[in-house]
């Protein structure tokens, strides 16, 4: 099927989709949950084979954890939709309404955009996270998977599809480009006639080339270099358990920690317990000169009868440079800054941070409060573990993306960010004088 046939199918099923009530809605979600775990088996065979060319390809081991399906992870999708499909229904949402002197009776009603399509890469949880919200909320979705998960994607949609035809008797409310070629990718990007937002999903190449190329009107959801900060006023017992679970539960998501930020006044107190902490992930650390000369002075002095894990992670600290600090590594790396105040530390955040999460460790209720007025990001953490960035964790049921832009949407983009808005006006029969 040719791209613009797919985008007419699309808009078609999105005017039958605006039509639908709650019940139906939640009817096909509740299904479409089910056939996830009734097809399991099918979709951990096809995920298997998008894992073994994964491998043999060399893929990083962050983004073959992105890739990567098991039984606990289709039964979080099924969850997912099953709390999506339970979830209050935003169409037909009253905004706001008001009278005129003129004696227009003027209402702002909440209604779905329409047809979205949504281009991302190795994570085939998105497949069903991104039908199960664009359906919710009365919308048509094409999706565009990368390359490397194609077989778990088809699978998964086929199990979405079939649910669709059996309930709305219209698959086509859910469409999978299935092809690799980037030419189709490009075509996809210009598909403005029938497609009324884009939603890109991964790495920072992926986002830049879909801003800059599509006619399409763009959500942007962003990498996630995502930074910790630690007050000299933080207990140190309490930071280290945050930066531990930031940076190393699971390295190849955008809502890890990817740097430390550290007041001056307090780093040989929080390396003394983060150091032990982190060495078993064998994380490797990248500093600024002040970082590098107070950890080379611990090696010596607290942690010279140490275990090689400890030993190791002392003897790899290299210098930070100017990209260590502005990437996302998807990795056991954290970069390392040291400041003097909250206010060096903001200064450092918001040259470098991608405006998805941040957080503050401090006890000082002024520095937390200078901290999440100043810092430019979509969701700022004050002692909290920067991970829960999540559609699931703010109660949306799921995501759509995380968007880094302030225009429409920002943050975690749960049912409400998939729809607009339209006026209806009544009155006793005006004319305009």
């Amino acid at each position: 099927m040719n791209l613009n046939e797919m985008g007419r199918r699309a808009k078609e099923s999105a005017y039958q989709l605006q039509k639908l009530s709650f019940s139906d809605k939640s009817e096909v979600l509740m299904n479409a949950a089910r056939a996830l775990i009734h097809d399991c088996p099918a979709i951990l065979k096809a995920n298997e084979k998008d894992i073994a060319a994964a491998e043999k390809n060399g893929m990083h081991p962050g983004l073959v954890d992105r890739l990567r399906l098991d039984e606990g992870r289709i039964k979080s999708m099924a969850d997912g939709l099953m709390e999506i499909a339970a979830l209050p229904d935003p169409v037909g949402e009253e905004l706001s309404s008001f009278d005129r002197p003129s004696g227009l009776k003027i209402k702002k009603v909440r209604v779905p955009i329409g047809v979205i399509g949504i281009i991302y890469e190795s994570r085939p949880n998105v497949t069903a996270d991104a039908f199960g919200l664009c359906f919710k909320a009365g919308n048509a979705v094409i999706l565009k998977g990368g390359k490397d998960a194609i077989n778990s994607n088809k699978e998964i949609t086929s199990s979405l599809r079939g649910v669709l035809a059996d309930c709305i008797n219209n698959p086509n409310a859910l469409q999978l480009i299935e092809s690799p070629d980037r030419a189709v990718t490009n075509e996809f990007m210009k598909l403005n006639r029938y497609v009324d937002v884009l939603i890109p999903r991964g790495g920072g190449g992926l986002i830049k080339a879909v801003v800059e190329n599509s006619t399409i009107p763009v959500i942007e959801t962003g990498t996630g270099n995502c930074h910790i900060y630690i007050d000299e006023s933080a207990e140190i017992s309490k930071a280290v358990p945050i930066i531990v679970n930031a940076k190393t539960q699971r390295i190849g998501v955008c809502n890890s920690c990817e740097s430390l930020v550290v007041h001056k006044n307090i780093f040989a107190q929080l390396m003394k317990e983060l150091i032990p902490a982190l060495a078993p992930f064998n994380v490797e650390l990248r500093g600024d000169e002040v970082a590098m000369n107070l950890l080379a002075h611990l090696a010596v002095q607290t942690f010279h009868n140490a275990d090689e894990n400890i030993k190791k992670m002392l003897t790899d600290v290299i210098r930070a440079t100017e990209e260590d600090y502005a990437e996302e590594f998807l990795d056991f790396i954290l970069s390392v800054k040291t400041v003097k105040d909250v206010g060096e530390a903001i200064s450092h955040i918001n040259m470098y941070n991608t405006k998805h999460s941040d957080a503050i460790i401090a006890t000082d209720e002024a520095v937390t409060s200078r901290f999440k007025n100043e810092v430019d990001a979509a969701c700022v953490y004050v002692n909290t573990s920067t991970r829960f960035t999540d559609g699931f964790e703010f109660g949306f049921g799921a995501e759509i993306g995380i968007s880094t832009q302030k225009l429409h949407a920002r943050g975690p983009m749960g049912l409400k960010e998939l729809t607009s808005y339209k006026y209806t006006i009544e009155s006793d029969y005006l004319c305009r004088p």
